[in-house]
């Protein structure tokens, strides 16, 4: 039972993650391009602040369920005096979930802190160029995202 409730909580979190950098880059992104920058600087902030808390909190709830499972089917495994040979997949997974994870920390806590100084200065240009290496890391993790659940379904 707890493994299904932590493989549900992994894929849920997996959904709103990847589903949400879906939604800004190729929907959102597009629509405010039609904006004045003021106005489109100051609406990707107040979006991309909410979006990012959220991905604070599903980004550890997707790595710390995945490495929960990990550590209760080796446990499973030793039990019955078994060797735990972690699957490619999941070895694949896992890295690639935690480069994940770590690219987001460059985006929220180096990126999106340079978002929000340009904002509370009123500079819109710093503002763009900001929201553009935004932009271009979440494409990376889209690209990681989208692969990972691409080779589990293959596998």
């Amino acid at each position: 039972m707890l493994y299904n409730l932590l493989k549900l909580s992994h894929v849920l979190s997996i959904v709103i993650w990847v589903g949400g950098m879906v939604f800004a880059h190729f929907f959102l992104r597009p629509a405010v391009a039609l904006l004045d920058p003021p106005q489109r600087v100051r609406l990707m902030h107040a979006v991309l602040s909410r979006f990012f808390g959220a991905v604070v909190a599903v980004a550890a709830v997707a790595w710390g369920s995945g490495m929960w499972m990990i550590g209760l089917t080796m446990g499973e495994v030793a039990q019955t005096g078994g060797v735990f040979r972690m699957p490619l997949a999941w070895t694949v997974m896992s890295g690639a979930g935690t480069l994940m994870v770590a690219i987001f920390g460059h985006i929220r806590w180096v990126l999106f802190r340079r978002l929000d100084r340009a904002v509370a200065a009123v500079d819109w240009a710093v503002g763009a160029a900001a929201l553009a290496a935004i932009r271009q890391w979440v494409v990376v993790n889209l690209v990681l995202g989208l692969g990972i659940i691409a080779i589990m379904r293959l596998m």
